[in-house]
């Protein structure tokens, strides 16, 4: 029997539309990769996937018929961390949930739903890490600015998180390996793109910094060193709840 790859875009949307494709022409030993270049072994059949709105539409509904409006969100939430080679498993739990007659969110026996599982806890693990190491730094506009590098696209998770909790101020949360991130306006959330060609690099924008903001950086560093006491320093306890990759990111760390 020939194997299929299916190539698609990357996007949850594109996702659907592979499921779609999978059930439309009754594809068998189905290999799902994203991006727009791939090396087919000589016994495969490459299929590019082409993203429709109303394909996709069309999936999302079944899977809404099928799954709670929880399950549904852990499934975006899996994908959206981007993992290369997870694709497969991705599309394994659509085909899973389709081919199901009950319920399979707590089908821990599948191999697809504990992968799926597995995914959505790394996610949130990355989320929290996030929501807790964020430092913003005052720009010379008045917006507070924060670069991050998570392992993980959570950007999208942290919205509801940062727009309640500093609804009153402009933010931007730029995640420098992804190289988009979140503008707060005051009044709506949207994706950006920033160029940064006159910077050295996105993480480093200290000349648009306000002349108040180097003095708080200031003070937050006297605190910590204030309350981080020799006697009790405990650096695998500190690594373990802050670990080292956040440093370069934290005030108090500079």
């Amino acid at each position: 029997m020939t194997a299929t790859a299916l190539i698609y875009d990357g996007t949850f949307e594109g996702l659907l539309c592979a499921a779609f494709e999978v059930y439309a022409f009754k594809l068998q030993g189905v290999k799902l990769h994203a991006g727009n270049c791939y090396s087919s072994a000589f016994f495969e059949d490459v299929i590019s996937v082409i993203t429709d709105e109303k394909r996709a539409s069309r999936v999302l509904k079944g899977l809404r018929e099928r799954l709670s409006p929880m399950g549904i969100q852990r499934l975006y939430t899996a994908h959206l961390a981007g993992i290369a080679g997870e694709d497969h498993n991705l599309l394994g739990y659509i085909r899973h949930v389709f081919d199901s007659a009950v319920n399979i969110e707590e089908d821990y026996g599948n191999k697809y739903v504990v992968r799926v599982s597995e995914l959505v806890r790394m996610m949130r693990r990355e989320k929290h890490r996030m929501e807790a190491f964020v430092r913003f730094q005052q720009l010379g506009d008045g917006t507070y600015y924060a670069a991050v590098e998570p392992d993980f696209n959570v950007l999208p998770l942290l919205i509801r998180h940062f727009k309640s909790r500093y609804a009153d101020q402009k933010w931007i949360i730029y995640d420098i390996k992804r190289k988009y991130g979140l503008y707060y306006d005051l009044h709506d959330t949207q994706f950006i793109e920033m160029d940064f060609a006159d910077a050295n690099m996105p993480g480093n924008v200290i000349a648009a910094f306000s002349e108040e903001e180097g003095i708080y950086q200031q003070l937050w560093k006297c605190y910590f060193h204030s309350v981080n006491i020799a006697s009790r320093k405990n650096t695998r306890l500190h690594v373990r709840h802050i670990p080292k990759r956040y440093w370069k990111h934290l005030t108090e760390k500079i």
